[in-house]
């Protein structure tokens, strides 16, 4: 943790604070009050996640001044290389759902020490929860103390999609929000048992939901089973898996065909 006392409470408030702002021009079915453009094919981006970001990066900095930043619509600055501490945040993860009216987005806040989080805010707020980890000490939604899932059999596991391949057809598919931390979560409130992807990703997409994950007994890594670090040089890891214990070397085995030949073809 770091080494004066985190003000906890303040960064629980910052992050309800940008959830208003979003939550405030979100349309439930419906496009938002606000201008939305491409930052790249099928990439969105709003005012709104400008908005977020910029109030997040004047509160959470306030409140921890000596922590680096990294955010997705942050220019990066690599002096946070040098930094023990690291602000790790998404303004809006889930913005194709944000600006098609849908619930599955939230606000992912992550404070990380020596490359792993330590302390996490999420809230989603067209879902009315928020959740807080501490490392060591658990995690809450809406204040309840959360149990994820404790699956033993991989076959059956319940896996937040769209469709799964036919290799993949023993698995059981249930509603898939398009925020990636939020589907992460939804191992943590025992609503999923696997988070599985197999492309690059952005530290800022999970880096959040992994504390979330993980105080409530789930295993995080890549998708090749390694344990993912935070604040490197390239803030990126190939694949995710997200998911009871029990399962997670059946995960690492089911993907490790298709993860080296995507690999070794890129």
């Amino acid at each position: 943790m770091p080494e004066r006392q985190l003000d906890r409470d303040a960064v629980v408030a910052a992050t309800q604070e940008a959830a208003e702002l979003a939550f405030a021009s979100w349309r439930a079915g419906a496009a938002p009050d606000t201008k939305v453009w491409e930052k790249s094919r099928n990439n969105p981006v709003s005012d709104i996640d400008m908005s977020v970001d910029a109030l997040l990066t004047t509160r959470l900095q306030a409140i921890l001044p000596e922590a680096a930043w990294l955010s997705e619509e942050t220019v990066d600055d690599p002096s946070r290389l040098d930094a023990r501490l690291l602000w790790l945040v998404d303004p809006i993860d889930g913005t194709r759902d944000y600006v098609r009216g849908r619930s599955g987005w939230c606000v992912s806040v992550a404070l990380i020490a020596d490359g792993l989080p330590v302390f996490a805010v999420m809230a989603a707020p067209a879902e009315d929860k928020i959740w807080v980890a501490a490392v060591g000490e658990g995690v809450t939604c809406n204040g309840a103390l959360l149990s994820g899932s404790t699956r033993q059999e991989f076959s059956g596991a319940r896996v937040p999609a769209d469709h799964v391949p036919r290799v993949d057809s023993d698995l059981v598919i249930v509603n898939k929000p398009n925020s990636i931390a939020m589907r992460m979560t939804m191992v943590a409130c025992d609503r999923a048992d696997l988070v599985a992807t197999l492309r690059w990703g952005n530290e800022w997409d999970i880096a959040a939901a992994h504390l979330v994950a993980q105080e409530a007994g789930g295993i995080v890594s890549d998708a090749l089973g390694r344990p993912i670090l935070y604040n490197k040089r390239e803030p990126l890891d190939f694949g995710l898996i997200c998911c009871a214990p029990g399962i997670h070397q059946a995960a690492v085995d089911r993907l490790a065909e298709r993860a080296a030949q995507i690999l070794s073809s890129s």
